[in-house]
């Protein structure tokens, strides 16, 4: 049976001019999960990210610290919503600026993205980001050989996305998994002959004890 591990990305740089790069803090998560990988002794054969820095970093810093020799393949079916396009029509625009404040605003927006399907005008709509992490997961599936391991640095929202939908329900899976997902947590599908099965769900023992310092969610 082959697995799949999804990795969130390493925190990035909220209330920067650029959010998309890995904080100080972000890097050293990358490095703490390539770690913690490498302790699983899992020998994986194809890597994956989406094609955003803070995906892409996340990657290169963990599987350095991995060894592996495999090149990660970018595909940006992997890549997390827009969340400022969607606090622009669902939100009002709000700013980065408070985190609090500002998660508290995004949930409302992603509840109405959600809520308005095909009708919402962002450039892309609930059912269409659905569909492009639905096919990324397939392709990745597809792409494993009998007792192959594949793993994909992604974004909060895809993973809790996938992990909705392999239970039925995607829409809860953004709404309510996406809120407590960690940077640089771990979650692991299985892939088998009965499909693809949600094993394990944003594992993070490796930042706890005296690495606890290390964990965030934004």
């Amino acid at each position: 049976m082959g697995a799949i591990y999804l990795v969130r990305h390493g925190q990035a740089s909220f209330g920067a001019e650029n959010y998309d790069q890995l904080s100080p803090r972000g890097f050293e998560q990358s490095t703490v999960v390539g770690e913690e990988l490498l302790r699983r002794g899992v020998e994986f054969t194809q890597a994956r990210a989406g094609s955003l820095a803070r995906q892409r970093d996340t990657a290169a810093t963990a599987l350095k610290v991995l060894g592996s020799g495999i090149a990660v393949v970018e595909d940006e079916r992997w890549n997390e919503y827009d969340h400022v396009d969607i606090a622009k029509y669902h939100a009002a625009g709000v700013q980065q600026t408070d985190s609090r404040a500002y998660q508290a605003a995004l949930d409302g927006a992603l509840n109405a993205w959600v809520s308005a399907g095909d009708s919402s005008p962002c450039a892309e709509t609930w059912p269409r980001f659905l569909e492009r992490v639905k096919g990324a997961l397939a392709d990745v599936v597809a792409s494993l050989g009998k007792g192959e391991h594949a793993v994909v640095f992604s974004s909060g929202g895809v993973i809790a996305t996938v992990c909705g939908a392999l239970m039925g329900t995607p829409e809860a899976g953004l709404l309510k998994l996406n809120r407590v997902t960690v940077n640089a947590g771990i979650t692991k599908l299985v892939s088998g002959r009965g499909g693809v099965t949600l094993l394990s769900f944003n594992e993070h023992p490796h930042f706890e004890a005296e690495a606890a310092e290390l964990l965030t969610y934004r």
